[in-house]
């Protein structure tokens, strides 16, 4: 029996859609969604009714029969940290992504309006999975060096695990017999340490650490960042747009998109070159530190994420990295085809979904 499944994915500008009809895509969507748009709404959960009666007209448009759809999965928000898997969508869950338990992002909005769009369904369940605030970091790896601080895990999770367990697939092994650290390179950056199917350690890729990234500053100076923000002349929400939003690229050059740069950098703009070579250089250091982390067990080290497409980008990490495990390239991200395959596996009854409670919270 060939399942239909509905996968939401919302981003901070757009959203991406599918439809499968087992593992077959009958359909595929991004809905660009113009900033001029998004500036009526003061929160971004204020945007549920609008991206939800995009996402039905794109279906209806496209002759597509929801009733007949079994799931829907859609990316997971900032919620409490919480063990990797797939996760019915609860009133609890549905009440923190309203809420923002951890900040508001784009993503919150996939759970409440896949859980909308499922009750007009019968029999239709909605899910999450993999959210990025999966976390399995061991315990060495919270401390930071003060008390009043602590590390966190908010990472592209989805696309680190489809990835791990296509690269296991591939090499005729389960993903938790493996080492591997995996880089996703996108507008945000996160490098994890995968030791046999948990992220024992990863940087958190939203506003705290790691490479800067298109868009975002990683990791800065303490004790530089403290004496900016008591000079009086800027304000919180500026010091944060400047870790998130204005960082990196940005920064520097400017402009948030990874492909400009790259051209800039081949066109001989030595400054560019410069810049897309430091970020690299970040990239192969972090990734050497979490190559300690696995004591040097290291089956493979996999680059993925739209920045794995730029050639330049990709020699300058293997220059640096290549000596301590191959380096395997899945150019971009697939976290549509990812959010089916774990909704199919469900329907399946290949896995077992999980409750948004306290027994799967990471405390």
């Amino acid at each position: 029996m060939l399942h239909t499944i509905l996968a939401i994915n919302p981003g901070s500008t757009s959203t991406k859609i599918a439809v499968y009809l087992g593992s077959k895509p009958v359909f595929l969507k991004n809905i660009s969604h113009p900033a001029e748009e998004l500036k009526k709404f003061n929160r971004i959960t204020d945007q549920f009714a609008y991206r939800k009666e995009h996402i039905l007209k794109e279906l209806t448009h496209s002759h597509i029969d929801i009733l007949k759809v079994e799931a829907i999965v859609a990316r997971g928000g900032l919620l409490k940290p919480i063990q990797s898997g797939v996760y019915r969508i609860n009133e609890q869950m549905k009440k923190d992504l309203q809420e923002g338990s951890l900040g508001e992002h784009a993503s919150n909005l996939g759970g409440l309006i896949a859980d909308e769009i499922a009750k007009q369904i019968p029999n239709c369940k909605a899910y999450i999975a993999d959210p990025v605030v999966v976390d399995e970091m061991q315990d060495v790896a919270r401390f930071t060096g003060h008390p009043k601080f602590k590390r966190l895990s908010i990472f592209h999770a989805l696309n680190h695990k489809a990835t791990a367990r296509a690269y296991a697939r591939l090499m005729n092994h389960n993903y938790d017999e493996l080492n591997l650290i995996i880089a996703h390179l996108g507008g945000g950056i996160s490098i994890g340490a995968h030791c046999k199917g948990q992220v024992i350690d990863v940087n958190q890729a939203l506003d705290g650490e790691g490479p800067f990234s298109p868009e975002r500053s990683g990791t800065l100076p303490s004790g530089a960042l403290a004496k900016m923000c008591f000079k009086g002349n800027i304000t919180l929400d500026e010091v944060k747009k400047m870790i998130t939003g204005e960082g990196g690229y940005m920064a520097y050059l400017n402009t948030n998109d990874a492909y400009e740069v790259e051209l800039m950098a081949q066109d001989g703009d030595e400054n560019a070159r410069l810049i897309q070579d430091a970020m690299s250089y970040q990239i192969g250091k972090e990734i050497g530190a979490l190559a300690a982390v696995l004591k040097g067990e290291v089956d493979a080290i996999i680059l993925t994420g739209g920045i794995s497409h730029n050639p330049m980008v990709v020699e300058y990490i293997k220059s640096m990295v290549s000596f301590v495990a191959p380096v395997v390239i899945y150019p971009g991200e697939d976290e549509l085809h990812a959010l089916i395959w774990n909704g199919l596996l469900v329907l399946k009854g290949q896995i077992k979904p999980k409750e948004y409670n306290e027994s799967y919270m990471v405390k």
